[in-house]
């Protein structure tokens, strides 16, 4: 399988010169204009993290409909059911949903979908269970991060005479579900400016309009309105997590989640898994979201069930709280086993192609499976070996049903979503569901579609490329100039948010490896010298070697030892110089 792994092509972004004199000429730093130019800002009013520049909720289409029906329901104390999704932007819209709702007055619950009873979305299944809820069958059903493509569910409930009111980011399918309003960025004819919105962001904006709406109709006279702002915590959070494009609208929210919580200001249940996480809010950076928080709210949702993450991020209560994110953190590191297993028997079948049919792959596309492995974490293992393989990937577990469902991971050149959707078309009756994005899509086949489907997910993503393999590409910022490459740079650049669709900067320059030692029995400590500047350097998980000189991709960091802050060089990828 090494034949697969392609030596990166390290590439420098190219900067639109203009676009820096525009940005310099207003203030902007300019290291800081340099690489926001080549991230594609051409005005300094694209960095304006001030709400007056959020884009209005009422470019959103079918918001007004969603908001006086939401108006309706809580003026006349109709019951309210939030159904969300089982991933960290779920449970963030749907605590978003809850606090807000509750905070104009809403009589609202929340129900979450089984990842392994009832799937993904507002199926009739959930709509049956939704009608046998705790707090009562509810009058309308607000869906959040999921029902863009549950034509049948909203079926169901206007069968059992429960309204829907869909909001989603998800891309539509060939049918839209016959929802009392479907707010959603992607759906056809909406001209929200930014169609990168998250599930959280979505519902966010549903709770901005409504108290637009609450507000017109004199609801909030006598009575304090509420404070949506305090919300953005989580809308961060699940904007983050989900790794939605952060645009300039993304990156405004993001930007008032991270300050809301460097002054103190979340909800408990974020202060207790920062705690847990042996993480400072006060430093708190999109790092954080990514890497430390939202995998313990995504590790209920793929082991057990998400109402723990979702009970965590809406209950005011800080010791339940406290109780939750430990649970949280329990589960987290039982994933964490689970996944290295998984992750070690894949790699275990592709070394032996030859003699494992449950493998098959290609140059093109990897498909792996095996039947002991657990659904909730294959979507883990297809990221890993995409990462590692630069191959679009799809990984499988059996369901226990008879069929088996697959997480698919996916790399710029290819658009996953409509591979599957081609792969569906070219095998009628093999792919009995699927949905997604262009980088991650789910699907469900039949117990006898393995192998049929490895060589058809091969055949399309040739078919839609023109091509048999890919090469990686690590994009860079080209040389840091020396006087910048000091502490107050490294802290000025993790003062920004970066995610994606708006990456971390990363370096390209070329070292003098003067001293190099193993440090963790894993990580390489290194003293590098350019340009008569020393550096410290360390590049996590190489236990190699390094030759005398070398071409390296690198971050620079502050690093904090006994109150003591020195720059860092966190090494991504080198080659010999």
């Amino acid at each position: 399988m090494e034949k697969l792994v392609a030596e990166p092509k390290l590439i420098v972004r190219p900067v639109p010169q203009d676009a820096v004199q525009r940005l310099t000429t207003h203030g902007v730093h300019p290291l800081l204009a340099r690489l926001m130019a080549a991230r594609g800002v051409c005005d300094s009013a694209e960095l304006d993290t001030d709400w007056q520049g959020l884009i209005m909720p009422n470019q959103l289409s079918h918001i007004e409909q969603a908001s006086e029906a939401l108006a309706d329901a809580i003026e006349s104390h109709q019951k309210l059911l939030i159904v969300a999704d089982y991933d960290c932007d779920g449970a963030t819209a749907c605590a978003v949903g809850l606090r807000g709702l509750r905070a104009m007055g809403a009589r609202v619950d929340y129900l979450v979908p089984n990842r392994f009873e009832t799937g993904y979305g507002l199926s009739p299944e959930v709509v049956e269970l939704a009608t046998k809820h705790h707090a009562g069958k509810p009058d309308l059903i607000v869906t959040v991060d999921n029902g863009i493509a549950s034509v049948d569910g909203v079926i169901a409930a206007k069968e059992h005479g429960i309204d829907v009111i869909v909001t989603d980011h998800h891309l539509p399918g060939d049918r839209l579900p016959p929802a009392l309003a479907i707010v959603n960025p992607n759906q056809p004819g909406c001209g929200f400016p930014s169609k990168n919105l998250a599930g959280v962001g979505v519902m966010f904006y549903v709770l901005l309009a409504l108290r637009a709406t609450l507000r017109a109709r004199g609801y909030f006279e006598g009575k304090p309105e509420p404070r949506l702002d305090a919300l953005v915590d989580l809308v961060a959070l699940g904007t983050i997590a989900d790794v939605v494009k952060l645009d300039a609208n993304n990156r405004l929210l993001v930007t008032r989640g991270i300050q809301r919580i460097r002054a103190g200001q979340m909800q408990p249940g974020l202060r207790a898994l920062f705690a847990v996480c042996g993480r400072d809010p006060a430093q708190a950076s999109a790092f954080d979201f990514g890497f430390t928080i939202g995998p313990r709210i995504n590790a209920a949702g793929r082991l057990t069930d998400m109402s723990l993450g979702i009970e965590c991020l809406s209950t005011d209560d800080e010791q339940h709280a406290l109780e939750l994110a430990r649970e949280l953190d329990r589960i987290n590191q039982e994933r964490r086993q689970i996944e290295v297993t998984m992750r070690e028997q894949a790699m275990a079948s592709m070394d032996s192609l030859d003699s494992n049919d449950n493998t098959q792959t290609n140059q093109a596309a990897i498909c792996v499976y095996q039947p002991d492995w657990h659904q909730g974490v294959v979507g883990l293992v297809a990221s890993r070996l995409k990462e590692k393989f630069w191959r679009p990937v799809v990984a499988l577990a059996p369901a226990g049903d008879g069929t088996w469902r697959g997480s698919g991971r996916s790399i710029p050149d290819v658009h996953l979503r409509d591979v599957f959707d081609l792969v569906s078309k070219r095998n009628p009756g093999l792919v009995l569901k699927f949905g997604g994005h262009a980088m991650a899509a789910g699907l469900t086949l039949p117990e006898n579609g393995l192998e049929r489907f490895a060589q058809g997910f091969s055949e399309a993503v040739i078919e839609m490329t023109g091509k048999t393999e890919f090469s990686a590409r690590i994009e860079t910022d080209g040389s840091l100039e020396s006087g910048w490459a000091n502490v107050q740079t490294a802290t000025m650049l993790q003062e920004q948010v970066w995610g994606a669709g708006f990456p971390a900067p990363l370096f390209l320059d070329e070292f003098e490896v003067q001293n190099q030692r193993l440090v963790g029995g894993k990580h390489m400590k290194l003293s590098l010298l350019r340009e008569r500047q020393r550096f410290d350097a360390i590049w996590f998980n190489r236990d190699e070697p390094l030759p005398e000189r070398i071409l390296a991709v690198y971050r620079p960091t502050p690093n904090i030892w006994q109150s003591n802050i020195t720059l860092q060089l966190v090494i991504e990828t080198a080659q010999r110089a």
